[in-house]
């Protein structure tokens, strides 16, 4: 079961330092972003995350995450 869920305020690390933002989707089953194959099940989902200081979107796995606010 996933830990988040859309519309939680999360944060992750990035090249560039920590990043904010909020959950826009989560994956339960392998999908295909930016040209990679990401890796998703029911018990490990992946999120994809929209960034409050930019239109950037990420997506990540429960374990890169942190909930905040």
């Amino acid at each position: 079961m996933a830990k988040y869920a859309v519309g939680d305020h999360v944060r992750w690390n990035s090249e560039a330092g920590h990043v904010t933002g909020r959950i826009i989707r989560v994956h339960h089953a392998d999908f295909d972003y930016k040209g990679h194959r990401h890796r998703a099940s029911k018990d490990d989902p992946q999120y994809e995350i929209k960034s409050d200081r930019t239109d950037h979107i990420a997506a990540h796995k429960e374990a890169a995450l942190t909930r905040i606010g």
